[in-house]
Protein backbone atom coordinates (compact mmCIF):
# COMPACT_ATOMS: atom_id res chain seq x y z
CA UNK A 1 0.00 0.00 0.00
CA UNK A 2 1.30 3.47 -0.84
CA UNK A 3 0.69 6.07 1.89
CA UNK A 4 -0.57 9.45 0.68
CA UNK A 5 1.66 12.43 -0.14
CA UNK A 6 3.35 13.95 2.88
CA UNK A 7 4.36 10.59 4.29
CA UNK A 8 5.89 10.68 7.77
CA UNK A 9 8.93 8.67 8.77
CA UNK A 10 6.74 6.67 11.17
CA UNK A 11 4.39 5.81 8.31
CA UNK A 12 7.32 4.77 6.12
CA UNK A 13 8.63 2.47 8.84
CA UNK A 14 5.15 1.05 9.30
CA UNK A 15 4.91 0.41 5.56
CA UNK A 16 8.29 -1.32 5.58
CA UNK A 17 7.20 -3.65 8.38
CA UNK A 18 3.86 -4.28 6.69
CA UNK A 19 5.48 -5.14 3.36
CA UNK A 20 8.08 -7.37 5.04
CA UNK A 21 5.40 -9.26 6.98
CA UNK A 22 3.36 -9.58 3.81
CA UNK A 23 6.27 -10.87 1.77
CA UNK A 24 7.87 -13.37 4.14
CA UNK A 25 5.97 -15.46 6.67
CA UNK A 26 9.18 -15.96 8.66
CA UNK A 27 9.14 -12.26 9.67
CA UNK A 28 7.79 -11.65 13.19
CA UNK A 29 7.35 -8.33 14.99
CA UNK A 30 7.29 -8.21 18.78
CA UNK A 31 8.08 -5.98 21.74
CA UNK A 32 6.40 -3.89 24.40
CA UNK A 33 3.04 -2.45 23.26
CA UNK A 34 3.69 -3.13 19.57
CA UNK A 35 0.50 -5.18 19.25
CA UNK A 36 -3.03 -3.70 19.48
CA UNK A 37 -1.66 -0.32 20.69
CA UNK A 38 0.57 -0.03 17.62
CA UNK A 39 3.67 1.07 19.53
CA UNK A 40 4.19 4.27 21.51
CA UNK A 41 5.17 6.04 18.28
CA UNK A 42 2.56 4.12 16.22
CA UNK A 43 5.20 2.52 14.02
CA UNK A 44 3.47 -0.87 14.33
CA UNK A 45 -0.03 0.55 14.01
CA UNK A 46 -2.47 -1.91 12.43
CA UNK A 47 -0.01 -4.78 12.03
CA UNK A 48 -1.66 -7.07 14.59
CA UNK A 49 -5.08 -6.42 13.04
CA UNK A 50 -3.78 -7.38 9.59
CA UNK A 51 -1.40 -10.22 10.37
CA UNK A 52 -2.72 -11.56 13.66
CA UNK A 53 -1.23 -12.00 17.10
CA UNK A 54 1.03 -14.82 15.91
CA UNK A 55 2.97 -12.40 13.66
CA UNK A 56 2.87 -9.10 15.61
CA UNK A 57 2.53 -9.44 19.36
CA UNK A 58 3.19 -7.85 22.73
CA UNK A 59 5.84 -9.11 25.12
CA UNK A 60 6.41 -8.70 28.87
CA UNK A 61 8.34 -5.60 30.00
CA UNK A 62 11.66 -7.44 29.89
CA UNK A 63 14.10 -6.22 27.25
CA UNK A 64 16.69 -8.92 27.91
CA UNK A 65 13.97 -11.53 27.48
CA UNK A 66 12.75 -9.92 24.25
CA UNK A 67 16.19 -10.12 22.64
CA UNK A 68 16.92 -13.56 24.11
CA UNK A 69 13.62 -14.79 22.66
CA UNK A 70 14.59 -13.27 19.31
CA UNK A 71 17.89 -15.19 19.38
CA UNK A 72 16.03 -18.45 19.80
CA UNK A 73 13.50 -17.57 17.12
CA UNK A 74 16.25 -16.65 14.65
CA UNK A 75 18.09 -19.91 15.37
CA UNK A 76 14.80 -21.67 14.61
CA UNK A 77 14.52 -20.11 11.16
CA UNK A 78 12.45 -16.98 11.82
CA UNK A 79 13.40 -13.36 11.09
CA UNK A 80 12.49 -11.42 14.25
CA UNK A 81 12.06 -7.65 14.25
CA UNK A 82 11.95 -6.42 17.83
CA UNK A 83 11.30 -2.98 19.30
CA UNK A 84 13.07 -1.64 22.38
CA UNK A 85 10.48 1.17 22.80
CA UNK A 86 13.06 3.72 24.05
CA UNK A 87 16.85 3.84 23.71
CA UNK A 88 17.74 3.73 27.39
CA UNK A 89 15.31 0.86 27.95
CA UNK A 90 17.58 -1.31 25.80
CA UNK A 91 20.48 -1.49 28.24
CA UNK A 92 19.12 -4.53 30.11
CA UNK A 93 19.24 -6.31 26.73
CA UNK A 94 22.81 -5.28 25.98
CA UNK A 95 24.27 -8.46 27.44
CA UNK A 96 22.17 -10.52 25.04
CA UNK A 97 23.16 -8.25 22.15
CA UNK A 98 26.90 -8.15 22.87
CA UNK A 99 27.36 -11.74 24.06
CA UNK A 100 25.02 -13.62 21.75
CA UNK A 101 23.47 -11.58 18.93
CA UNK A 102 26.77 -10.10 17.78
CA UNK A 103 28.87 -13.25 18.20
CA UNK A 104 26.75 -16.22 17.14
CA UNK A 105 27.97 -16.38 13.54
CA UNK A 106 31.61 -16.14 14.61
CA UNK A 107 31.16 -18.53 17.53
CA UNK A 108 29.66 -21.20 15.25
CA UNK A 109 32.25 -20.70 12.51
CA UNK A 110 29.54 -19.31 10.21
CA UNK A 111 27.09 -22.17 10.68
CA UNK A 112 24.47 -20.13 12.61
CA UNK A 113 23.46 -16.67 11.48
CA UNK A 114 21.04 -14.46 13.37
CA UNK A 115 18.85 -12.37 11.03
CA UNK A 116 17.51 -10.12 13.79
CA UNK A 117 16.55 -6.46 13.55
CA UNK A 118 16.54 -4.56 16.83
CA UNK A 119 14.62 -1.31 16.35
CA UNK A 120 15.52 1.37 18.87
CA UNK A 121 13.89 4.83 18.97
CA UNK A 122 16.88 6.93 19.96
CA UNK A 123 18.41 10.38 20.55
CA UNK A 124 16.67 13.51 21.77
CA UNK A 125 14.58 16.40 20.67
CA UNK A 126 11.21 15.34 22.11
CA UNK A 127 11.61 16.52 25.70
CA UNK A 128 11.61 12.99 27.07
CA UNK A 129 12.12 12.29 30.74
CA UNK A 130 14.91 10.15 32.22
CA UNK A 131 15.59 6.88 30.33
CA UNK A 132 13.46 8.08 27.40
CA UNK A 133 16.24 9.89 25.52
CA UNK A 134 19.81 8.83 25.00
CA UNK A 135 22.36 8.52 22.21
CA UNK A 136 23.62 4.97 22.49
CA UNK A 137 25.00 4.39 18.98
CA UNK A 138 28.58 4.19 20.23
CA UNK A 139 27.93 1.04 22.27
CA UNK A 140 26.60 -0.83 19.25
CA UNK A 141 29.09 0.56 16.74
CA UNK A 142 31.93 -0.60 19.01
CA UNK A 143 30.58 -4.16 19.10
CA UNK A 144 31.91 -6.25 16.20
CA UNK A 145 29.27 -8.39 14.56
CA UNK A 146 26.56 -5.74 14.42
CA UNK A 147 25.47 -3.46 11.61
CA UNK A 148 24.32 -0.05 12.88
CA UNK A 149 21.86 1.89 10.77
CA UNK A 150 20.16 5.25 11.32
CA UNK A 151 17.94 6.88 8.68
CA UNK A 152 17.50 10.64 8.37
CA UNK A 153 14.94 10.74 5.54
CA UNK A 154 11.54 9.20 4.96
CA UNK A 155 12.72 7.27 1.91
CA UNK A 156 15.72 5.89 3.77
CA UNK A 157 13.51 4.87 6.69
CA UNK A 158 11.57 2.55 4.40
CA UNK A 159 14.45 1.32 2.28
CA UNK A 160 17.00 0.75 5.04
CA UNK A 161 14.48 -1.08 7.24
CA UNK A 162 13.55 -3.42 4.39
CA UNK A 163 17.25 -4.08 3.78
CA UNK A 164 17.80 -4.66 7.49
CA UNK A 165 15.02 -7.26 7.61
CA UNK A 166 16.45 -9.00 4.54
CA UNK A 167 19.98 -8.98 5.96
CA UNK A 168 21.31 -12.38 7.04
CA UNK A 169 23.02 -10.87 10.09
CA UNK A 170 21.88 -8.74 13.06
CA UNK A 171 21.13 -5.06 12.53
CA UNK A 172 20.71 -2.37 15.16
CA UNK A 173 18.20 -0.01 13.58
CA UNK A 174 18.29 3.37 15.32
CA UNK A 175 15.23 5.52 14.64
CA UNK A 176 15.61 9.25 15.46
CA UNK A 177 12.61 10.00 17.65
CA UNK A 178 12.37 13.65 16.71
CA UNK A 179 12.15 12.72 13.01
CA UNK A 180 9.21 10.31 13.35
CA UNK A 181 6.83 13.05 12.25
CA UNK A 182 9.06 14.59 9.57
CA UNK A 183 7.37 14.40 6.18
CA UNK A 184 8.31 13.93 2.55
CA UNK A 185 6.41 13.25 -0.64
CA UNK A 186 7.71 9.74 -1.17
CA UNK A 187 6.02 7.01 -3.16
CA UNK A 188 6.41 3.71 -1.34
CA UNK A 189 7.86 1.19 -1.70
CA UNK A 190 11.05 3.20 -2.20
CA UNK A 191 14.56 1.86 -2.59
CA UNK A 192 17.56 4.07 -1.87
CA UNK A 193 21.28 3.33 -1.71
CA UNK A 194 22.25 0.14 0.17
CA UNK A 195 24.07 -0.22 3.49
CA UNK A 196 27.55 1.29 3.51
CA UNK A 197 26.77 4.17 1.14
CA UNK A 198 26.69 7.71 2.50
CA UNK A 199 24.65 10.40 0.75
CA UNK A 200 25.58 13.99 0.03
CA UNK A 201 22.46 15.89 1.05
CA UNK A 202 23.88 19.27 0.08
CA UNK A 203 26.95 19.79 -2.13
CA UNK A 204 29.43 22.45 -1.07
CA UNK A 205 33.03 23.56 -1.49
CA UNK A 206 34.30 25.14 1.76
CA UNK A 207 33.86 22.43 4.42
CA UNK A 208 32.30 19.02 4.90
CA UNK A 209 29.78 18.51 7.70
CA UNK A 210 29.49 14.80 8.50
CA UNK A 211 26.16 13.97 10.13
CA UNK A 212 23.89 10.99 10.68
CA UNK A 213 20.36 10.35 11.89
CA UNK A 214 18.94 13.23 13.94
CA UNK A 215 21.80 15.63 13.18
CA UNK A 216 21.27 15.66 9.41
CA UNK A 217 18.41 18.23 9.42
CA UNK A 218 20.44 20.34 11.87
CA UNK A 219 23.43 20.24 9.53
CA UNK A 220 21.26 21.32 6.60
CA UNK A 221 19.81 24.18 8.64
CA UNK A 222 23.31 25.25 9.65
CA UNK A 223 24.44 25.12 6.02
CA UNK A 224 21.70 27.56 5.07
CA UNK A 225 22.67 29.88 7.92
CA UNK A 226 26.36 29.58 7.06
CA UNK A 227 25.67 30.57 3.47
CA UNK A 228 24.72 34.01 4.77
CA UNK A 229 28.24 34.25 6.19
CA UNK A 230 29.88 33.17 2.96
CA UNK A 231 30.41 29.48 3.78
CA UNK A 232 29.46 26.88 1.19
CA UNK A 233 29.00 23.73 3.27
CA UNK A 234 28.74 20.18 2.03
CA UNK A 235 26.41 18.07 4.20
CA UNK A 236 27.09 14.36 4.21
CA UNK A 237 24.60 11.86 5.69
CA UNK A 238 26.31 8.60 6.71
CA UNK A 239 23.03 6.55 6.74
CA UNK A 240 24.91 3.56 8.16
CA UNK A 241 27.51 3.93 10.89
CA UNK A 242 28.54 0.28 10.42
CA UNK A 243 29.48 -0.38 7.66
CA UNK A 244 31.17 3.02 7.37
CA UNK A 245 31.54 4.68 3.98
CA UNK A 246 35.17 5.78 4.06
CA UNK A 247 35.19 6.46 0.33
CA UNK A 248 32.51 9.14 0.23
CA UNK A 249 33.73 10.83 3.42
CA UNK A 250 37.34 10.90 2.27
CA UNK A 251 36.48 12.16 -1.20
CA UNK A 252 34.38 14.97 0.25
CA UNK A 253 36.95 16.13 2.80
CA UNK A 254 39.81 15.96 0.30
CA UNK A 255 37.72 18.21 -1.91
CA UNK A 256 36.73 20.76 0.74
CA UNK A 257 39.80 20.59 3.02
CA UNK A 258 37.82 21.06 6.22
CA UNK A 259 35.58 18.80 8.28
CA UNK A 260 33.10 19.17 11.14
CA UNK A 261 31.53 16.04 12.64
CA UNK A 262 28.09 16.24 14.27
CA UNK A 263 26.78 13.86 16.90
CA UNK A 264 24.20 14.15 19.66
CA UNK A 265 26.10 11.59 21.72
CA UNK A 266 28.78 12.58 24.23
CA UNK A 267 32.00 13.47 22.47
CA UNK A 268 34.49 11.40 24.48
CA UNK A 269 35.22 8.02 22.88
CA UNK A 270 32.17 8.28 20.66
CA UNK A 271 31.29 7.74 17.01
CA UNK A 272 32.26 11.35 16.33
CA UNK A 273 35.76 10.66 17.65
CA UNK A 274 36.06 7.63 15.38
CA UNK A 275 35.01 9.64 12.34
CA UNK A 276 37.44 12.44 13.20
CA UNK A 277 40.28 9.92 13.57
CA UNK A 278 39.51 8.25 10.25
CA UNK A 279 39.40 11.61 8.45
CA UNK A 280 42.68 12.62 10.07
CA UNK A 281 44.34 9.34 9.03
CA UNK A 282 43.10 9.40 5.45
CA UNK A 283 42.96 13.11 4.60
CA UNK A 284 45.89 14.58 6.55
CA UNK A 285 47.61 16.10 3.53
CA UNK A 286 44.37 17.67 2.32
CA UNK A 287 43.29 19.26 5.60
CA UNK A 288 43.50 23.03 5.96
CA UNK A 289 42.32 22.97 9.58
CA UNK A 290 41.90 20.43 12.39
CA UNK A 291 38.87 18.15 12.22
CA UNK A 292 36.33 19.47 14.71
CA UNK A 293 33.49 17.75 16.53
CA UNK A 294 30.21 19.29 17.64
CA UNK A 295 28.59 16.82 20.01
CA UNK A 296 26.50 16.41 23.10
CA UNK A 297 28.34 17.18 26.33
CA UNK A 298 30.10 14.52 28.41
CA UNK A 299 27.28 14.32 30.92
CA UNK A 300 24.31 12.02 31.57
CA UNK A 301 21.46 12.96 29.27
CA UNK A 302 19.88 16.12 30.76
CA UNK A 303 16.26 16.72 31.80
CA UNK A 304 13.89 18.16 29.18
CA UNK A 305 14.28 21.82 30.20
CA UNK A 306 18.04 21.64 29.52
CA UNK A 307 17.91 19.44 26.45
CA UNK A 308 18.27 22.26 23.92
CA UNK A 309 21.57 23.29 25.57
CA UNK A 310 22.91 19.74 25.27
CA UNK A 311 22.06 19.01 21.66
CA UNK A 312 24.38 20.37 18.95
CA UNK A 313 22.51 23.21 17.28
CA UNK A 314 23.07 25.71 14.51
CA UNK A 315 24.89 28.24 16.69
CA UNK A 316 27.43 25.67 17.91
CA UNK A 317 28.04 24.54 14.34
CA UNK A 318 28.61 28.12 13.21
CA UNK A 319 31.02 28.61 16.11
CA UNK A 320 32.96 25.54 14.90
CA UNK A 321 33.13 27.01 11.42
CA UNK A 322 34.67 30.16 12.84
CA UNK A 323 37.36 27.98 14.43
CA UNK A 324 38.24 26.53 11.04
CA UNK A 325 39.94 29.86 10.22
CA UNK A 326 39.01 29.76 6.58
CA UNK A 327 40.23 33.25 5.78
CA UNK A 328 43.50 33.08 7.71
CA UNK A 329 45.31 30.48 5.64
CA UNK A 330 46.13 30.22 1.95
CA UNK A 331 45.03 27.17 0.00
CA UNK A 332 48.15 25.01 0.20
CA UNK A 333 46.52 21.65 -0.43
CA UNK A 334 48.12 21.27 -3.84
CA UNK A 335 51.56 21.74 -2.25
CA UNK A 336 51.00 19.50 0.75
CA UNK A 337 49.46 16.67 -1.25
CA UNK A 338 51.79 16.86 -4.18
CA UNK A 339 49.01 18.18 -6.37
CA UNK A 340 46.68 15.27 -5.59
CA UNK A 341 44.14 17.24 -3.56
Amino acid sequence: MTPPAGTTMAQALNAALRDALDGDERVLVFGEDVGPLGGVFRVTDGLTAKFGEDRCFDTPLAESGIVGFAVGMAMGGFRPVVEMQFDAFAYPAFEQIASHVAKMRNRTRGRVALPIVIRIPYAGGIGGVEHHCDSSEGYYAHTPGLKVVTPATVADAYSLLREAIDDPDPVIFLEPKKLYWSKADVALPARTEPFGRAAIRRPGADATVVAYGPTVPVALEAAEAAADEGWDLEVLDLRTIVPFDDGTVVASVRRTGRCVVLSEAAGFAGVGAEIAARVQERCFHSLLAPVLRVTGFDIPYPPPMLEHHHLPGVDRILDALDRLQRDDEPDTRHLLAGGAA
